[in-house]
């Protein structure tokens, strides 16, 4: 079965997403910050990370860059969530090694479909 961190300040978001994804029957732990997600990273292995851009203690991209630079989760894959969708900011988050994106609000069945996508090898 397939492991998924979700980081996420905004608690109603949050509880959305949770939700939905266990109704699916995915393992899911939930961060409410920044800190939270790395004591979550440190105890654990994901197949895939969903971070929010903007969180208290770390950012999404400080998370990203410390996944990306311990060996044990070089294939995690990664979804940043961000209402920080102009360009230039997908691009420095693509280039601090996530391999996805998904502005914020977004739909959440959308998110579902892409993280079945992801976990299946399809996207």
């Amino acid at each position: 079965m397939n492991r998924i961190l979700l980081a996420e300040d905004e608690e109603v978001l949050r509880m959305l997403i949770v939700d939905i994804f266990e109704d699916e029957d995915f393992t899911i732990d939930v961060a409410a910050d920044g800190g939270e997600a790395m004591e979550f990273l440190k105890n654990n292995k994901y197949d895939l990370v969903i971070l929010d851009y903007m969180m208290p203690v770390y950012t999404g991209l400080e998370i990203v860059e410390k996944i990306r630079c311990a060996e044990t989760n070089e294939h995690t894959k990664i979804l940043m969530l961000s209402a920080k969708s102009q360009e230039y900011e997908q691009k420095k988050i693509f280039e601090t090694g996530a391999d996805y994106f998904m502005a914020k609000p977004f739909s959440p069945m959308k998110l579902l479909a892409l993280v079945e996508d992801i976990l299946d090898g399809n996207n």
